[in-house]
């Protein structure tokens, strides 16, 4: 009777033992497969994108900011918007009475290598009157194909504001998202009401 107990009381201390090897074999967290998986992704996707250092040091570059303002523009769009997948340099020219134009050529510049020439025009509308030239940074957000840049953007209700020097404001259409960037064109934020059009050659009618 003493060798069954002795037996029994064996067999459970081998059966704790192995269940406990397994339970510290096991993952801590559930969800460890599924963090390791959406971790992946999302350094796919950045891997797509724009960071902040590369993009102030073209900001800065282009506009002829100091790094300062390019980061405090920077970091208000990353917060709002997140990583560009692309950003167009260039300039343009504008002039105004109360309604005016706006005409612009550049480059379109993608996080995966692509580049491409583009051009843009579109009515204005504010409480404003003359003539300017400056150059443009435009961030892109949510662009695939690159010909889907080829389209009128209505500008976004209550989206221009000032930061860091510059003037910026959002345009938005069928899931794309641009957002141009102006320096010296500070009077000018009442004319960012309306829609700019973009296209592979010059349109000399903006409509």
């Amino acid at each position: 009777m003493s060798q069954r107990r002795l037996t029994s009381k064996t067999a459970a201390l081998m059966a704790a033992v192995l269940l406990s090897a397994c339970a510290s074999s096991a993952p801590d967290n559930p969800n460890s497969a599924t963090d390791i998986r959406n971790a992946q992704n999302r350094s796919a996707s950045q891997a797509g994108t724009y960071n902040e250092n590369e993009l102030v040091s073209a900001i800065s570059t282009h506009l002829g900011v100091t790094s300062e303002s390019a980061a405090t523009a920077i970091e208000r769009l990353f917060r709002e918007r997140g990583r560009p997948v692309g950003y167009i340099t260039g300039e343009e020219g504008g002039g105004a009475l109360t309604v005016g134009l706006r005409y612009g050529t550049g480059t379109l510049w993608m996080k995966d290598g692509r580049t491409m020439p583009i051009k843009w025009q579109g009515p204005t509308v504010g409480f404003d009157a003359g003539a300017d030239v400056s150059k443009v940074f435009t961030l892109v957000y949510g662009l695939e194909d690159t010909d889907d840049i080829y389209r009128r953007f209505p500008g976004v209700d209550g989206s221009a504001y000032l930061v860091g020097g510059m003037a910026v404001n959002y345009q938005r259409t069928n899931g794309i998202t641009l957002a141009p960037i102006r320096t010296g064109v500070g009077v000018r934020l009442g004319a960012n009401v309306g829609y700019t059009r973009y296209t592979k050659k010059r349109a000399i009618i903006p409509f």
